[in-house]
């Protein structure tokens, strides 16, 4: 295996009876960056990060995680910490007292009452309440918590492993902007320490604040891997907002550019001097350039849908739809 990756997968399937959660998956995962995992409902994500944590086997295929073979045994390899499906907690403890017992469980000394809660081996109860910005709640019941305030226990949990490779299930869900800010700085600071991140998320935002890295899934089966950069292809259209100084020369241009195209921003819609355009980059630098030469100002020009979010409604919804699947039980596919 790579000594530079954490995961290396090749022809991972898995099964739950006739229903093919995982499809001949590879994966490569870098020590040190943050990939994320994108895909629809049923695509197979939280099995492959459940066997990414040992909480399941693959049926066929390759695993090596941090250097080591996965076996058919379930167990948590070496170095890897996270959660699928939110964090396991106690809501009759309180934050402190979560940590502590699951630092003792993993044979650390962390104290269950109101102490300083710091741990030998198993890592420092307070720093890491500090890091996910929750000390001023360590001493607060779990069950009053938010969603939010449980994702970050979560993280902080997580933590206390100092893990190398760390595996999050929607880490975002229920998270207010400061929540938001530290769970960033976390990952972000574990990446440069050389940890390797892998998250789920359904938002794109985050993904393209967070990853280096993504792998699209799509019924089980890899859709695209690779750097996030990527998807931001020069020959793939997208659409774009623009607002100039000028709105109407600006449309005159953009009609007298070759490859742009002005679109409809539908009935009903606030006249705010926004144009609706799609295009491809050489076709959008070409616009530009000719609106400065014209002496109109850009003051905006950004995608509507990000590059991330285009390229898994292009790479997933044809598939979705030239696939159809068996009718399922809620909640087999995962």
């Amino acid at each position: 295996m790579d000594a530079r990756l954490a995961v290396r997968a090749r022809g991972i399937t898995k099964c739950f009876g006739d229903v093919v959660a995982l499809d001949g998956v590879d994966l490569e995962v870098t020590r040190g960056r943050i990939h994320g995992l994108v895909g629809p409902n049923g695509a197979g994500k939280t099995t492959l990060l459940g066997l990414l944590l040992g909480l399941a086997v693959a049926d066929r295929g390759a695993l090596e995680i941090l250097g080591t073979p996965v076996g058919r045994a379930l167990s948590a390899p070496e170095g890897v910490a996270g959660f699928v499906d939110g964090p396991g907690l106690y809501p009759s403890l309180t934050a402190r007292q979560n940590l502590a017992a699951l630092a003792a469980l993993r044979g650390g000394s962390g104290s269950s009452g109101g102490g300083s809660g710091k741990t030998g081996k198993g890592g420092d109860v307070v720093d890491a309440l500090d890091q996910v910005g929750l000390s001023d709640v360590a001493d607060d019941r779990v069950g009053g918590f938010s969603l939010g305030m449980r994702q970050r226990l979560g993280l902080a949990a997580a933590l206390l492993a100092r893990p190398r490779l760390l595996v999050l299930d929607e880490p975002a869900n229920g998270l207010d902007p400061a929540g938001k800010r530290h769970v960033h700085g976390v990952l972000h600071r574990l990446a440069a320490e050389g940890t390797a991140v892998v998250l789920s998320s359904h938002r794109m935002d985050d993904l393209e604040a967070l990853c280096s890295e993504v792998t699209i899934l799509a019924t089980g089966r890899v859709v695209f891997s690779g750097p996030l950069h990527r998807l931001a292809t020069e020959d793939r259209e997208l659409d774009y907002r623009l607002l100039t100084s000028d709105p109407a020369a600006a449309r005159r241009t953009a009609a007298a550019t070759a490859g742009v195209r002005l679109l409809d921003p539908g009935p009903g819609a606030p006249d705010t001097g926004r144009l609706v355009l799609r295009a491809r980059v050489p076709a959008l630098d070409a616009l530009v350039s000719r609106l400065v030469l014209d002496g109109v100002a850009v003051r905006e020009l950004a995608p509507v849908v990000s590059p991330l979010e285009a390229a898994f409604l292009a790479l997933t919804e044809p598939r979705q739809q030239s696939q159809p699947q068996p009718q399922q039980p809620e909640g087999s596919r995962r």
